[in-house]
């Protein structure tokens, strides 16, 4: 083991209050496949990541411009190549969702948890507990279960979701690295990830052939607004928010593990919100994911040397 990174030093509760953090975004981010659903039926793709980055970005800009020069190079140093990143995220999940079956894209999202300990291993020369390669298994049976595993034949959207998640994995490492060695303000780092992926998807957006439509009325779109309001306090600021948190005070594989019960918790949504059925081996899969998650909680890292 290399620590060439070592942990930043917290008060005793931080780690526990990290944990409890990390699960409730999986909650909440749980949540957004069903809303995202709903404003879709409103807006295009692209259009729709626009509004809600762009929107969270004019909503954390006065964080950024308030906060003090060295800093704000920091959030710009840090921010600029983790929104990169976390923009070809979207992207190859926007558009690999459109070409591969569900249950082939759950299933392959689901692999970050098990690069997430390999990247780690790489990228920060840090080799996680043996015992987090285990629960990264257990965690992976319980996504197969819930979305039924991989089907067919591989294709472009299989691809371009396998591609989701070993950035998913880079991201969290590369995350780490970067908020450890600068002083980047969450808030601030926050804004300029969401500027980066706002910016890239309105561009993208304007290349493809066509057109935008016109954003939806108050009136007769306000479900549009209302979930992309939701998914701007909930599903971007407050879970970015966190999650640039805990990962100076969390291993990645130990955060990645903790946010891979989004599944379940969206599975239960759907159950439960949308009233959609799950088979008994789903119903496993999705136990077999949250109690590795808390199993991960209960189970806490002894501090580097």
């Amino acid at each position: 083991m290399h620590p060439t990174l070592p942990l930043t030093p917290a008060p005793p509760l931080a780690p526990r209050l990290s944990d409890l953090a990390l699960l409730l975004v999986a909650v909440v981010w749980g949540t957004s496949y069903g809303v995202a659903k709903g404003a879709l039926v409103f807006y295009p793709v692209l259009g729709f990541l626009a509004v809600r980055f762009l929107l969270t970005f004019a909503l954390l800009l006065p964080a950024l411009l308030r906060a003090p020069a060295p800093e704000r190079r920091d959030a710009l140093a840090t921010g600029l190549p983790l929104g990169a990143l976390m923009l070809g995220i979207f992207l190859c999940e926007t558009f690999g969702l459109a070409l591969t079956q569900a249950s082939n894209a759950a299933f392959l999202i689901s692999l970050c948890v098990v690069f997430t300990p390999f990247a780690e291993w790489w990228l920060l020369r840090q080799r996680p507990e043996r015992a987090m390669f285990g629960f990264a298994a257990v965690s992976l049976l319980g996504a197969a279960l819930l979305s039924g595993g991989y089907s067919g034949q591989w294709g472009w959207g299989d691809a371009l979701m396998l591609a989701a998640a070993v950035l998913r994995a880079i991201t969290v490492c590369q995350t780490t690295r970067l908020t450890r060695r600068r002083h980047a303000p969450v808030l601030a780092l926050t804004a300029v990830q969401a500027g980066v992926i706002g910016l890239g998807s309105l561009l993208l957006a304007l290349a493809l052939p066509g057109t935008l439509p016109p954003l939806p009325s108050l009136g007769d779109g306000s479900a549009f607004w209302l979930a992309c309001i939701y998914l701007v306090l909930g599903c971007t600021v407050f879970a970015f928010v966190v999650q640039n948190w805990a990962l100076r005070h969390s291993p990645p594989t130990r955060v990645g593990l903790l946010m891979g019960s989004e599944p379940a918790f969206g599975a239960l949504f759907a159950v439960f919100w949308l009233g959609e059925q799950l088979s008994p081996a789903a119903w496993l899969g999705g136990a077999l994911i949250v109690g590795a998650a808390l199993w991960t909680m209960a189970r806490r890292s002894p501090s580097p040397a």
